[in-house]
């Protein structure tokens, strides 16, 4: 049971004029007593709250950044007409700050017999399920002095997939890839170490791609053309370990590494490259293996889309030897973790050998803006020593990818908002110098 506003007021106006008419016992009985029968009369006409019906439809999923709408159908079974106040409770992280006492709350007014459907909108700020609470129901009665209330079980499930806001930059690394493939008209040669073609011998070729085999078997001499690597193999390890909860900006490093393996993910399986993916910290989280260029895409947001980092020291040896065993054959190797001096040098530049013995391993790293602002910063004692402090953490990274380049890795070493377009970047230049 709950009492409305009303109800407050209206004793609290009857208390005053048995304060100041008749302030006795029998004054308080004559001004409270109809009040109390008129709430219990009013219980006894709202609509029971036990015997409604619910059922859900609606988006499943939806990208970060995006509107969802999830619909709510009441029906109302009983002979008394229903005046309600729905609240349809979500996780605080499925509206932005403010938005979501007003969307989550509906006000009906529902026939016997009759059903209504309530459309909730949401609009996650935060990635991974969000899991639809209790639906409570507050029954008021015909004077609406008092309601029933009650909450119900109507389970649902909203995935908040990844933003994958660098898919802006994808348009102009495919074209690029498409020069190097030779598929469009570029102005100087294209070069490559797959063997594509035979064509016929124009002055200014390379004598070195004279197919001398082919000359002999025409009358005109043939040349060899060539194109950058297809259907090699790209491993991306995302490391989920307490280095990507690090939040950069307003979104933990976790989530900037993933939009940068969603764009060299679609880059690569365009190239024809089979991409694969490990999620690992202490264990493997996610992984996605052997999907079809038109499928990996998908397969990849989906995996992503509930991992959360884990607040634990990531088992690198592990994610060594995990890496190993799903690329049995040379591949390119991104691993998307921190530069953290320490945790470098301990758990990953031991296990690094390995890696780099049978491929070919590219680090990428995510650097916070806020340091190069500190760096540059002046004028006050404060920012000089921020500046100071900033150029010292710049210095161990600057010396802690030099170690890592030094075991034969590559390393990437970028801003969230530019660590995607890099990366990608990297990964044609390693195809044009035919180093996958």
């Amino acid at each position: 049971m709950a009492l409305t506003g009303r109800t407050a007021l209206i004793a609290a106006l009857g208390a005053l004029l048995v304060g100041l008419l008749l302030p006795s016992w029998t004054g308080l009985l004559a001004v409270e007593l109809p009040l109390l029968l008129a709430i219990l009369y009013d219980l006894l006409l709202a609509a029971p709250v036990r015997k409604l019906q619910f059922t859900r439809s609606g988006d499943t999923s939806v990208r970060l950044g995006e509107r969802a709408h999830v619909d709510l159908v009441l029906g109302n079974p009983s002979r008394r007409p229903l005046r309600a106040l729905v609240r349809d409770a979500w996780p605080p992280s499925s509206w932005p700050d403010g938005d979501g006492i007003a969307a989550s709350r509906h006000r009906l007014t529902l026939a016997p017999g009759e059903r209504h459907r309530l459309t909730t909108p949401l609009h996650p700020v935060r990635r991974g399920d969000r899991r639809a609470a209790r639906v409570t129901v507050r029954s008021h009665g015909p004077l609406g002095l008092a309601a029933r209330q009650g909450s119900h079980e109507v389970p649902w499930t909203l995935r908040v997939l990844p933003a994958f806001t660098s898919r802006k930059h994808l348009p102009a690394k495919t074209a690029r890839l498409r020069e190097l493939d030779g598929r469009t008209s570029i102005l100087t040669r294209g070069e490559g170490t797959e063997f594509d073609s035979l064509r016929e011998y124009v002055p200014g070729d390379d004598t070195r791609s004279i197919d001398w085999r082919a000359t002999a078997r025409q009358t005109t001499v043939a040349v060899r053309t060539w194109r950058p690597e297809r259907d090699r193999r790209v491993l991306i390890v995302l490391d989920t370990g307490r280095t990507s909860a690090g939040r950069v900006g307003d979104a933990p490093r976790l989530d900037a590494a993933m939009d940068a393996a969603l764009l060299l993910t679609a880059l690569a399986s365009r190239a024809g490259d089979q991409v694969d993916l490990l999620a690992y910290d202490r264990r493997a989280r996610a992984t996605v293996r052997g999907r079809t260029a038109r499928d990996v895409l998908p397969a990849f947001v989906e995996a992503m889309a509930p991992i959360e980092p884990a607040l634990v020291e990531s088992d690198t040896r592990g994610m060594a030897a995990t890496a190993l065993h799903f690329a049995r054959r040379r591949s390119l190797v991104v691993l998307l973790t921190g530069l953290e001096a320490a945790a470098v040098e301990e758990q990953l530049l031991p296990v690094l050998p390995q890696l780099t013995r049978r491929h070919t391993v590219l680090v990428a790293a995510i650097a916070d803006p806020r340091i190069e602002e500190m760096a540059a910063s002046r004028g006050t004692v404060d920012a000089v020593y921020e500046a100071a402090s900033a150029a010292r953490t710049q210095a161990e990274r600057r010396h802690t990818a030099e170690r890592l380049r030094s075991h034969g890795a590559l390393v990437v070493d970028a801003t969230p908002d530019t660590l995607a377009p890099v990366l990608a970047d990297s990964y044609l230049a390693l195809k044009s110098a035919g180093r996958l």
